[in-house]
């Protein structure tokens, strides 16, 4: 007789929404190559930005200003 464990309460998952705009040839484009592939535009997109999603999560950004001048200094 086996003794099952009580299952973790995980955190659900947040999600947010990205936007991005493609000309007509271009939806056309990757509609037909997503026919082909036999997959879905989403999967295809998300398959090769999944590097650049999965890498670089924990990567501290360094933020300097930049001064900016307004005026050409003559003197």
């Amino acid at each position: 007789m086996s003794v099952k464990k009580p299952k973790k309460n995980r955190k659900p998952v947040k999600y947010k929404t990205i936007t991005i705009k493609v000309s007509a040839r271009q939806k056309r484009s990757l509609v037909n190559y997503c026919l082909l592939r036999r997959t879905t535009p989403n999967k295809l997109i998300k398959r090769a930005i999944k590097p650049m999603l999965e890498n670089y999560s924990e990567v501290k950004v360094n933020v300097t200003r930049q001064e900016k001048h307004s005026q050409l200094q003559l003197f």
